[in-house]
């Protein structure tokens, strides 16, 4: 599909990266976004199109950009204007859209319908869980709870989620005081500024086990998936810290990762399927657009964590550069309910995205906030451009990730070796940048391998 208008929605890393494939296909790309993103700013310059700065969660700011756009697709990036009903509104308004109405996008947005909906219709890799709608039903709950995670309800942006390992007796007491302090901090902190939801507050068992993504794009029947690829949330080397919207990922060399089968990434692949389906049966709606799986390798065999009703971030970079195949035609078939793309091709290569925050992210951002990004020659690593705004021929931080590095190799490792070069180059005027060197690396991939081998070995005595 050749010269074709496309409108994204969204100004962050993930929309930067599918704008610059779109545009590499022929796309004439135009952009709603708040921020004035330099990436795709660039694009949009490049190919013709506009760039519109206004609120990507107002439908009614984002039909106005459209009906302005004229495009052939509207393509949804981030997760929120999918929950605030910009879809639907582009539906009503009779545009082409790639991406999950309000109702479809619940799979995201609510855990607790992503859990029951699993449940109700036997799909596997399901957990136990409770869900709570108060502080006191939470409280006299977590009183009796052993190991278990502790989650906002709503999905919040990575926020809010602890996970607490109850198994020393004398210990037993503390952490009955840390689940209480953890599920106010919950509903006080995390989910007082949502109010269309009802539960507040997911509790979850406690899984441990290695982390993968899959990925795919859908019509409401045919279901594609792409490479599956490993994300790290957590702020600091060594998988510790606050968890955060991602620091890195990893993929490849092409379909698989080192650690995960093929039947582990089938397995996923299946979850997908069926959930598609029955959020139709249920629903009574066509899911179009992109629909990821977190996934847990554990003792029990794969398990879902959470749903995402788009493309993950980091995990679009990564997925942007390696699939062979057109991903505007796609998008554009899936928008139509025909999708025609049966299989995507990877590139035989690794991939990784490093993450670069101002400090402060995640739990201060007002510190994150603010900051002038600085960036030196990054050779043959790629920039994308995340919660940065231009002002004045000046690059400004949100709060956020405000920049993810890609690097390729013939390895993992090389490919992170490059990347932590060219990370090295990005800094903050007057301020320190936060990432994680030490994602891709020897440690990293021989500690997941292990964690990976010593799982499925516990699940074959079993």
């Amino acid at each position: 599909m050749k010269e074709a208008k496309v409108l994204l929605v969204g100004g962050g890393a993930r929309e930067h990266a599918i704008g610059e494939r779109l545009v590499s296909e022929g796309a004439t790309l135009s952009v709603v976004a708040s921020n004035l993103n330099p990436g795709l700013w660039e694009l949009v310059q490049g190919s013709g199109g506009t760039y519109f700065k206004a609120s990507p969660t107002s439908p009614q700011e984002v039909v106005d950009a459209a009906r302005k756009a004229k495009p052939d697709l509207v393509v949804i990036g981030p997760e929120e204007p999918q929950f605030r009903g910009v879809v639907d509104e582009l539906l009503k308004a009779g545009f082409l859209v790639f991406g999950a109405t309000s109702k479809a996008s619940e799979i995201e947005k609510s855990k607790v319908f992503a859990r029951t909906l699993m449940k109700k219709y036997n799909i596997p890799g399901n957990l136990e869980f409770w869900y709570f709608e108060s502080w006191r039903e939470a409280i006299e709950f977590l009183e009796r709870a052993g190991n278990v995670a502790i989650k906002p309800a709503r999905q919040a942006g990575g926020k809010g989620v602890k996970v607490i390992s109850d198994m020393q007796a004398y210990l037993s007491e503390e952490k009955k005081k840390i689940k209480e302090i953890h599920a106010k901090r919950i509903l006080e902190e995390v989910m007082a500024k949502y109010t269309d939801i009802k539960e507040k507050l997911l509790v979850e068992e406690r899984v441990e086990g290695v982390e993968y993504t899959v990925q795919a794009f859908t019509d409401g029947e045919e279901v594609v998936p792409l490479p599956a690829i490993q994300d790290n949330p957590h702020l600091f080397i060594y998988d510790v810290g606050p968890e955060t919207g991602g620091m890195g990922t990893v993929q490849g060399p092409g379909k698989l990762l080192p650690f995960i089968t093929q039947e582990e990434y089938d397995f996923a692949v299946n979850i997908l399927r069926s959930v598609v389906r029955a959020i139709g049966e249920e629903l009574g709606v066509r899911y179009v657009g992109a629909i990821s799986a977190q996934m847990m390798l554990t003792t029990k065999g794969p398990v879902l964590i959470e749903f995402y009703s788009r493309l993950g971030d980091p995990e679009a970079v990564n997925a942007m550069n390696v699939i062979e195949g057109s991903v505007l035609e796609a998008m554009f078939s899936a928008a139509q309910g025909n999708l025609n793309v049966k299989v995507f091709g990877v590139k035989d290569v690794a991939s990784t995205v490093k993450c670069i925050a101002p400090m402060g992210y995640p739990e201060r951002r007002d510190l994150a906030k603010g900051k002038e990004l600085e960036m030196g020659d990054v050779g043959d690593c790629k920039l994308y451009f995340g919660s940065v705004d231009l002002k004045d021929g000046k690059m400004i931080t949100g709060g956020s990730r405000a920049v993810e590095v890609y690097a390729e190799g013939s390895s993992i490792t090389e490919a992170a070796e490059k990347a932590n070069e060219c990370a090295k180059k990005v800094s903050f005027r007057e301020w320190k940048a936060v990432w994680r060197p030490d994602i891709g690396t020897e440690w990293y991939l021989k500690k997941r391998i292990e964690t990976a081998e010593l799982v499925r070995a516990v699940r074959s005595l079993r």
